[in-house]
């Protein structure tokens, strides 16, 4: 009896220890309430990042929308903790034009811009007078136009991102004309259009293969994605563990792994 009542005072001794660690392995937000647009970084997020925060106690609450916007005017509201959709030109044009204060904390793997057609063989030239829808926002705009300029169809001038018009074409010697719509919607131009200029994430959505496309941009550090954060929140406990997240060991291998991925632009940690 003596026996059972001294394993019984050990066993109450310890459990406020026990319940001191369980409550240290609890993070101070257990629920992140992350941000996409159609695109690949909802799976990336899911086979790399995700099973690390698990594992440090976090719960994920996935949220999608349809455009940057909203999921940039979500993020500033508070009404999710961070999105991964945009690049970081992107997102200075955004905190310029709504005077917000969000932060990209790290980049993530980033599948390029392209020209594709649905009306001409892989490998044509592109003909004189050919229709070519591009994203009709401003910074996108300008990366639509650095590839046509890559293929030599136009002459663009120097311009800030932000301000970026179809005027700044300065030369179109073969009288390209240009078809400015919603960013979304280019994939499904490609029925009405010679050729589109899609951002990577919505070609990859609509079933798009970069290999499948004429021409790629020449991808460069600000134009890779990031994911994006309340400024007041970058060096929060949550969003450090979401950047471990990316930077692990096990994220690397997932994406190294998957074909799927093959020609995305890859941040510099995973090199």
């Amino acid at each position: 009896m003596k026996t059972a009542l001294f394993l019984l005072s050990g066993l109450l001794a310890l459990s406020p220890l026990a319940a001191e660690n369980s409550l240290a392995q609890q993070p101070a937000k257990p629920e992140l309430r992350v941000g996409f647009v159609p695109g690949p970084y909802i799976d990336e997020f899911k086979i790399g990042v995700e099973p690390e925060l698990r594992q440090k106690g976090y719960k994920i609450r996935y949220v999608e929308f349809s455009t940057g916007l909203e999921a940039n005017n979500a993020v500033f509201k508070s009404e999710i903790d961070a999105n991964v959709m945009q690049h970081t030109v992107f997102l200075e044009s955004y905190n310029e034009r709504q005077k917000t204060d969000l932060v990209g904390i790290v980049h993530v793997p980033t599948p390029p811009m392209g020209l594709y057609s649905k009306k001409h063989p892989l490998g044509t030239p592109i003909k004189p007078g050919s229709s070519v829808a591009v994203p009709n926002d401003p910074v996108n705009l300008q990366r639509a136009l650095w590839v046509l300029r890559d293929l030599g169809l136009v002459e663009i001038r120097d311009s800030k991102p932000v301000d970026v018009t179809e005027l700044d074409v300065i030369k179109n010697p073969g009288g390209i004309k240009l078809v400015p719509l919603e960013a979304a919607q280019a994939p499904r131009a490609l029925d009405d259009v010679d050729f589109a200029a899609i951002q990577g994430n919505f070609a990859i959505f609509s079933g798009l293969k970069l290999t499948n496309a004429f021409a790629l941009e020449k991808m460069t550090t600000p134009y890779i994605n990031v994911l994006a954060v309340k400024k007041a929140n970058a060096n929060a406990e949550w969003a450090q563990d979401i950047v471990a997240g990316y930077k692990s060991p096990a994220f690397k291998t997932a994406i190294k792994a998957d074909h799927f991925y093959d020609g995305f632009t890859l941040p510099d940690y995973m090199k």
